[in-house]
């Protein structure tokens, strides 16, 4: 049995002053660190934002923007591309029972239009090809990986078109009102996706 004032065997002080020095310590390098990892964030590797979504060249009916990334083209008198009226269909049909109508979001899943004001294509498509897992704050967002889907990845380059367009205000809510004629491209694409 131990004696009545004899040191705790499992405390590495030995006075009330020694365990407040103790205590002080590990609040100083707990500060210290979180100084430290302040300081670091901007070095961590952040995904390229979007950019400018203006469309450049045509490849084959597909819009893209200057880094060659896809992108809209809204015609002055409201007639959207092809692929963005299939992107809100496909988008519609598939994505938008979590993420809600228009790309606006729902209770259990971000609004796709305003998650596109900051990441680009490839991040898009990585998310979209193999999932995420947001853990935190009591809640668990989990998005399934999409990569064996053929609704989704036959039109993922819609999709992201759609929700570039609804990003940027370029185009309202709801469904397309005029779009341009579907490519033959799009149809030889399509039907070689899908293995018809």
């Amino acid at each position: 049995m131990r004696a009545k004032h004899a040191p705790d065997p499992f405390s590495f002080a030995t006075s009330p002053l020694e365990k407040t020095n103790v205590t002080t310590s590990k609040l100083i390098l707990g500060l210290g660190l979180g100084f430290a990892l302040a300081l670091a964030m901007p070095l961590i590797a952040r995904a390229d934002p979007p950019g400018d979504p203006t469309a450049v060249t045509n490849d084959h009916g597909m819009w893209r923007d200057k880094n060659g990334d896809p992108t809209f083209k809204v015609s002055a008198d409201g007639t959207v591309d092809w692929y963005t009226y299939s992107g809100f269909r496909r988008y519609h049909s598939e994505c938008h029972v979590c993420h809600g109508p228009d790309g606006e979001g729902s209770s259990y899943a971000p609004a796709l239009a305003d998650s596109l004001k900051t990441i680009g294509y490839a991040e898009f498509y990585g998310i979209v090809v193999g999932g995420k897992q947001d853990l935190g704050a009591g809640q668990e967002k989990v998005m399934p990986a999409f990569a064996d889907n053929k609704n989704v990845m036959c039109y993922l380059n819609d999709i992201y078109v759609y929700l570039r367009a609804r990003s940027q205000d370029a185009i309202p809510r709801g469904r397309p009102p005029k779009h341009a004629d579907k490519p033959p491209e799009f149809e030889e694409a399509e039907t070689k996706c899908m293995g018809e």
